[in-house]
């Protein structure tokens, strides 16, 4: 599965939690700042892979 993926499947889970606790699921609150934490984890690795990519293109860009 790519970062990508994962952060697409975590952004599904947390819009369930986030919908149950409006509705007034007060356990379902804790649920969803734990995927939000997730989120932010995945969201930096993949800011870090697309730098990564980045970079190496434009090396292999500059080499040619």
């Amino acid at each position: 599965m790519t970062t990508t993926e994962k952060l697409n499947e975590l952004i599904a889970v947390f819009t369930i939690d986030d919908e149950k606790f409006i509705a007034g699921n007060a356990s379902a609150s804790t649920r969803a700042r734990k995927v939000l934490q997730d989120i932010i984890a995945v969201a930096k690795a993949r800011r870090n892979e697309i730098t990564a990519e980045k970079n190496a293109r434009k090396a292999a860009k500059a080499s040619a």
